[in-house]
């Protein structure tokens, strides 16, 4: 028997599609159903707020007219965003190519493997992801044992170390070179210099 958030993908999905958009996931954490739709895999851009809202009062409309949860909900209609959640098969093979991190359940992690798996997914399947660590080791996990996952965005290049806004050091020594002498002794020595 159809649970409610399969129905609810059932009257979702045809939605999404005419507007040129994947259902990426449908979720219901206490009263919140969240409905989350996506721009097709591999496409350039994310989705505008625009088809967001237009595709908010569709879905509204709809679920309005079928009612196909039984008791008081708050619809949020969403995009998966830049770190995107990684919780089906799925999702994790729309992925491929991408930066991941992944926290592994207890129960998914053997003797003398961290809990942690952070890296390129290079290969998923209905059972399993396979991501290229760091170190140049290929680590094949099993989703069903995935407590977290998501993608990873890089925020632009990362600050040169000893460069930036934070740095004290940099800044006394620039302002100390830069600054005129101030004292009448400084003063009085350039003098005698020139």
């Amino acid at each position: 028997m159809a649970t409610e958030l399969d129905r609810v993908r059932e009257l979702v999905a045809p939605i999404a599609s005419d507007l040129g958009l994947d259902l990426y996931d449908v979720e219901r954490r206490s009263k919140v159903l969240r409905i989350t739709i996506d721009t097709p895999a591999g496409s350039e851009g994310g989705i505008s707020l625009d088809t967001l809202s237009l595709a908010t009062r569709l879905i509204s409309r709809e679920l309005d007219h079928e009612d196909p949860i039984s008791s008081a909900y708050t619809l949020e209609v969403t995009s998966p965003g830049l770190e995107r959640p990684l919780r089906t098969p799925e999702h994790f093979q729309r992925e491929v190519g991408k930066d991941i991190t992944v926290r592994l359940a207890g129960h998914g992690v053997t003797e003398g493997e961290d809990r942690r798996v952070d890296g390129k997914l290079v290969a998923a399947d209905e059972v399993t992801a396979t991501v290229l660590t760091a170190s140049g080791v290929e680590r094949r996990i099993e989703i069903a044992a995935v407590d977290k996952a998501r993608t990873i965005f890089e925020w632009g290049p990362k600050p040169k170390p000893g460069k930036g806004p934070g740095n004290t050091k940099t800044k006394k020594a620039k302002q100390s070179s830069e600054t005129p002498p101030n004292t009448p002794k400084q003063r009085n020595k350039e003098k005698q210099q020139s």
